[in-house]
């Protein structure tokens, strides 16, 4: 390899120098540029380089550093660079990555693949990835680090501060240490800061309030995040059924955990089936198929519409005015409706609330309705007024007709949120997640609806007149 770099030693590498730098042969010169930068740096880097100049680029760098940036690329970039970096180097990478997010690329592999890539670690790593591979799909054991610092209630502050100097260096996290009896029972966790600050020869049961939060490795991930949330940590442990310490969950993978739920929640919300990759990577045919199916049920809730609509046919005839308010009855129904399941299907998502509470959301949900539903209807009214005074656009009984409309709309729109606040509970309470109830499909329902309570209503209070 040359020494001479086309590199300037003062800036940072871009997509186009690194690429010079290949083309040149440069290659000594551009691992030197690219070790002063830091991992996730260098996979932002490495996203805008052609596969054949990325398997350069992690060939150059050092196996830890390699490892470091792998895992901060997509799953899909990991998968890619598999077949560009052969099975040796790939190998090095998958041994120096962290349990946890090995575990995370070897779920996305079929069964037969995952094997093979098990298969290239040594036999300590394959020890542990089997084993964080044995535990349920979306449990915390599948996220969890079992590599931790831990310490014996029976040592000194001193043996402790020894025991982060000689393993501190390639752990995930010791901010946090993990106090663990001889039968490897999880006593206590206690923060580096207090034993910086306590003296040497103290004994750290001294500084233990034997009140450890922990995780079990069973947990859903999802609940995870909910406990992180709670007690505001940086780490957890992760025990099992009998309280024995298996490793640590930290809040960079709850954090990943967190915005996948809620890419999941966002998606299901617009009637979208969940999207296994980005948007911009996912086969067309396939995107277009998890878009189908929910666009086709919410088709045939609109034929409904169609046939509701057929049969108040003799009143439309009748009093074709009543016609020309259809879309605002049945759009501010759905709107009211897609409105309040949000907010209460972001609720849930944050353990604000909880099914028990549907009392006190049918009550919230009952007042903010007639209001909502007041305002519109007032507007409703006004609207047919003020231009019934410079016109005869709604004929001689409009005063009814704004009448019919202004109550309409009350109804419509406290049905709505009624509709829209419940139906999150409801699918929760069976077991569904509540954001499939997504606000195109209390839309169709309330649009069905509301014609029914609209021309409902026009028949009460124009009978004898206009009907």
């Amino acid at each position: 390899m040359s020494d001479s770099s086309p590199l300037s030693s003062d800036l940072s590498p871009t997509p186009d120098s690194v690429r010079s730098s290949i083309e040149s042969r440069t290659l000594r010169a551009l691992r030197d540029q690219l070790v002063t930068r830091a991992p996730v740096e260098l996979a932002d880097l490495i996203k805008e380089l052609s596969g054949e100049e990325q398997g350069i680029v992690f060939r150059i760098l050092p196996r830890e550093l390699a490892a470091d940036t792998f895992e901060h690329l997509a799953l899909e970039d990991q998968k890619a660079m598999l077949a560009t970096l052969g099975t040796e180097r790939f190998a090095v990478i998958l041994n120096n990555m962290d349990p946890d997010d090995r575990t995370a690329l070897l779920e996305e592999f079929p069964a037969p693949a995952a094997r093979q890539l098990v298969s290239m670690l040594s036999k300590d790593e394959r020890t542990t990835a089997l084993s964080l591979l044995g535990y349920p799909e979306d449990s915390v054991g599948r996220l969890m680090n079992p590599e931790y610092i831990a310490a014996s209630p029976n040592w000194t502050v001193a043996q402790v501060l020894q025991q982060v100097r000689t393993y501190g260096q390639d752990r995930d996290s010791f901010d946090v240490l993990y106090v663990v009896d001889d039968r490897g029972v999880l006593v206590d966790d206690l923060r580096l800061r207090k034993l910086l600050l306590a003296s040497p020869d103290q004994p750290i049961s001294e500084l233990l309030d034997n009140r450890p939060i922990s995780l079990r490795a069973t947990d859903d991930q999802e609940a995870a995040v909910a406990v992180f949330q709670k007690y505001d940590r940086s780490a957890l442990p992760v025990v099992d059924s009998y309280n024995h310490m298996l490793g640590i969950l930290t809040v960079d993978d709850v954090l990943d955990v967190a915005e996948e739920e809620a890419t999941e929640d966002i998606q299901k919300l617009g009637a979208v089936e969940v999207l296994d990759a980005p948007y911009i990577r996912m086969p067309l045919p396939t995107l277009i198929r998890k878009r189908a199916g929910w666009l086709v049920v919410l088709f045939i809730g609109e034929l409904l519409t169609a046939t509701a609509m057929g049969y108040y046919e003799n009143q439309i005839q009748q009093a074709v005015v009543l016609a020309l308010f259809i879309p605002l009855i049945i759009s501010s129904g759905g709107n009211s409706g897609s409105q309040a399941a949000t907010l209460v299907i972001r609720a849930l998502a944050l353990g604000e609330i909880r099914v028990g509470d549907w009392p006190k959301v049918l009550w919230r949900e009952l007042v903010s309705g007639l209001s909502l539903g007041a305002i519109l209807g007032i507007i409703g009214v006004l609207r047919i007024a003020v231009w019934s005074l410079f016109g005869d656009a709604y004929g001689p009984y409009w005063q009814l007709l704004g009448l019919a409309v202004g109550i309409s709309l009350l109804a419509v729109v406290m049905w709505g949120t009624l509709a829209g606040s419940l139906l999150p509970l409801l699918l929760k309470r069976l077991g569904f997640d509540p954001a499939t109830s997504s606000a195109p499909f209390v839309a169709t329902l309330v649009d069905v609806t509301g014609l029914v309570i609209y021309f409902s209503v026009a028949h009460f209070v124009l009978q004898g007149t206009l009907l």
